[in-house]
Order: structure tokens, then sequence, then C-alpha cells
């Protein structure tokens, strides 16, 4: 069970998503007890899917705590900023270096918070993206902080009904374990994420047409993955 206080507004957000996530999408947690019950975490991720902040909040839901930096556009309809701040999310202007989001994230890690954060920025849509050096920084900032890689596979299956999901987590802990002495946030971020993607390779959401589109769209872009 979790040590840290979770809020009553994170834990109804993660009722309510209970049933697609664990029933319908058949959810499989492995390495949960990879991830520290007390103290700051950090959690990177990968991003396929617009569900994935939803599935590790669940699967993670009885031992922490996730507070993820989200995109600050979802602030801007009123019920869902109310909601976010509930569950203690933090706006992020991505693409933008945000200075503020960082901080307060760096407070909250000082805090014993778990952070959850995606390096690669944004939903992948079948493209390979290069990771960001926040998610490091992050992690660096705090000493006493442990990172935890997270895959997520299954996510864009939930769109594609009636096929019907499988959705898997696995929370590990880095192979090349934590930040060494001398060692930058940019390379602490793409080793895990090297990791991270080496166990969920990168997946095209949606169905149909649309999946066809992204396919089609994501062969086109440059080839982004981390060296």
């Amino acid at each position: 069970m979790a040590d840290e206080p979770i809020s009553l507004t994170y834990r109804v957000a993660m009722a309510v998503v209970w049933p697609v996530i664990r029933w319908w999408g058949r959810l499989e947690v492995i390495g949960l007890n990879v991830v520290p019950a007390t103290g700051p975490v950090v959690v990177m991720v990968n991003h396929d899917s617009a569900w994935d902040p939803f599935i590790v909040g669940v699967a993670a839901v009885h031992r922490r705590q996730v507070r993820a930096l989200a995109k600050s556009s979802l602030w801007n309809v009123r019920p869902a900023g109310w909601v976010l701040n509930g569950m203690g999310q933090i706006p992020i202007d991505r693409g933008r270096g945000d200075i503020e989001a960082l901080s307060e994230a760096i407070e909250q890690l000082r805090a014993g918070a778990c952070i959850g954060i995606f390096p690669e920025g944004t939903v992948s849509r079948g493209r390979t993206l290069r990771s960001r050096s926040g998610a490091g920084r992050l992690a660096l900032a705090v000493p006493t902080t442990r990172i935890v890689g997270t895959a997520v596979t299954g996510a864009v299956d939930i769109a594609r009904f009636p096929k019907r999901p499988r959705i898997r987590v696995i929370f590990f802990n880095p192979a090349d374990g934590q930040p060494a002495p001398g060692e930058s946030a940019m390379a602490v971020t793409r080793r895990t994420m090297r990791e991270v993607r080496a166990i969920a390779p990168y997946a095209v959401p949606g169905r149909g047409k649309k999946a066809a589109r992204f396919q089609a769209m994501a062969q086109q872009w440059p080839d982004g993955a981390d060296r």
C-alpha cells in the first residue's frame, strides 16, 4: 500500500478510468515494487497514446500518486483544470524549456513526490522521437531522487473497439543504475528511454483510415531516435 497520502480527487479520477483500463484493457502490471513507496521519484514513460497518463496512474495508484507534467493547454478548460490541480498535475509549455514548470516539479520532488514525465515530449503517433533532457534534469536536481523506467504497451488499442486491448505496464530500475557522478541530464534520460523503447516500441494510435494516415506520416518524418 502507498505510504504517501493520495488526494481524494486523484483517487476519484483513477476510479473513473479504472473499468476501461483494468477491466476492458486487461491491465497487467509488472515490477510495481520497484517504485519506492516514499521519497522523490522520477518515472520516465513512453508516450504513444493519450491514455498513457491514466494507465500509469491506475497501475501505480496502490503505491504512489504520480504527478505528471502535462501540456498547459489542458488547463484552458476550467473543469479539467480544476481536476488536474486536485490531482497535483503540473502544467508545462512543451517544446519551450518551461523553467517555471521544471522548478515546480523540483520543489515537489524535494517534498518527496513522484513525478511522471514523458521525455519525448508528445504522443509519438508512430514517429521515432528524440528524448529531451528535462527528465534527467529533474532527477539530478534532487540527489536522493530515484529514476524508474516505465514501459506502456497496448494503450493504442483502447480506441480500436471492438478489438479488446491488452495493456501492460512494466516498471524497472535502469540497467546502468541511477545517475553516476558527472553524468549529464541528457545521458541519463537517453539511456533510460532506450531501455523503455526496447520494451515498448513506437506504436501508431487510432484505427482504420486514421491509423493508416499516422502510419504513412510516420514513414515520412525523419528518424529522431536517440543515438
